[in-house]
């Protein structure tokens, strides 16, 4: 009964350390989630300002000079 109760205790302390591993692993990929997120966003909004600001519709663009 003894043994029983220490191999019990041995595994509870071991899942609590895999659950800290696991929680760790976790944080650092919703960090690196969010970090790609804000990337997105500013890429994105940088493209609508290409857009508006630098881009002509086909009919307002001049030919190249070789035609």
């Amino acid at each position: 009964m003894e043994q029983r109760l220490t191999d019990m205790e041995m595994l509870i302390m071991h899942q609590g350390h895999v659950i800290e591993q696991l929680n760790e692993v976790v944080t650092a990929q919703q960090n690196s989630i969010d970090r790609l997120m804000l990337d997105v966003k500013v890429i994105k909004e940088h493209l609508r300002g290409l857009q508006s600001s630098e881009l002509r519709p086909l009919s307002e663009e001049e030919p190249p000079p070789h035609y």
